[in-house]
């Protein structure tokens, strides 16, 4: 048996818009479909990303969004990956995760990053009177775990809810800061090689070789992230595979993230250095029809040990994305 079929597969999702989307609607309950399909086959959880002031993503509100997926599936897995955790309070962040692992219990998660995600002005119009700041966050993720674990005889200041909910925090990161800090503490791990493959095997050395037992996980366990698009045929996937450049080209230029329709080629619609840079983003990308889609995965699991692996997929067709992770699902 490979290790490709013992190994858990997830999503992530941004809520992508299409370029006709009338507002966000659409792409929000896509996102549930999305849910109800990986539920049905079988992955083990669903986590959707916190980005602002972003136009073609409509992920901002992530625990908004999570209470929706909640209410509308039943068995799935749902976090955030993550809540960037300089943009908010930790009270907060744990009064609105204790609230959706009350409703829905045994089923939330919550995954936390380091960056803000934002530029000044966006950072200062999220928090207003105090920039949080990436430098805060070991005693930000510690005030986090102390406002979710049992109350303390001298504890002040509770989330309710929130309080004693036990739910599973994650460290998110694309450096080498989180690894750091997620073997300190103890914690699962996620690496965001979906867009930074760069430092993936140095962060996993880091993470695993310093890690330290906790009263929530025993060994080392690391989710990294894999842009994914499958296809029956190894030259539709790399066609569907051009709405996915043109979104990070123009993430790179400061356009409109809103998914495009595929083209044939992408000859003159990049410079050649962009090409290289979105090359280098989507370095760990797996594209291809299925035979392609399992060689390459079952070389990623060799050469990197994850215990779990978290797809993106960006396609325009609604349709071509559940069929992404249909073939996927296929492969186990």
């Amino acid at each position: 048996m490979s290790q490709l079929s013992h190994t858990p597969f997830a999503v992530l999702d941004l809520a992508p818009m299409r370029d006709d989307d009338a507002g966000p609607g659409p792409a929000l309950r896509r996102s549930l479909d999305l849910a109800r399909h990986v539920e049905r086959l079988g992955f083990s959880r669903l986590w959707v990303a916190e980005h602002h002031n972003m136009e073609g993503i409509a992920s901002s509100a992530t625990a908004v969004l999570l209470g929706y997926l909640a209410a509308n599936t039943t068995t799935l897995r749902l976090g955030s990956g993550g809540v960037m955790l300089p943009n908010h309070a930790p009270l907060v962040v744990a009064e609105q995760f204790g609230t959706l692992a009350a409703l829905y219990p045994g089923r939330i998660e919550l995954g936390l990053g380091r960056a803000p995600g934002a530029d000044q002005a966006t950072a200062r119009a999220l928090r207003r009177d105090r920039l949080g700041s990436p430098d805060d966050f070991p005693e930000d993720v510690a005030e986090l775990q102390a406002l979710l674990g049992p109350r303390q005889p001298e504890q002040r200041v509770i989330a309710l809810p929130g309080m004693d909910s036990g739910i599973p925090i994650w460290l998110l990161g694309s450096s080498l800061f989180s690894a750091q800090l997620a073997a300190e503490r103890g914690l699962p791990y996620a690496f965001a090689s979906h867009f930074a493959p760069r430092y993936l095997h140095q962060a996993l050395r880091i993470y695993r070789e310093n890690f330290r037992p906790s009263a929530v996980l025993d060994k080392p366990y690391a989710m990294i992230g894999v842009p994914l698009i499958a296809a029956p045929s190894d030259e539709e996937a790399e066609f569907l595979a051009t709405s996915a450049y043109q979104r990070v080209l123009a993430l790179m230029r400061g356009e409109s993230l809103v998914l495009r329709p595929p083209v044939e080629s992408m000859a003159g619609r990049w410079q050649p250095h962009e090409q290289a840079a979105v090359g280098d983003f989507l370095g760990l990308a797996v594209i291809g029809g299925p035979q392609k889609v399992r060689a390459r995965l079952e070389v990623l699991l060799e050469q990197t040990g994850a215990d779990e692996l978290i797809f993106t997929c960006d396609l325009y067709q609604p349709e071509h994305r559940l069929r992404s992770f249909e073939i996927a699902a296929g492969l186990r």
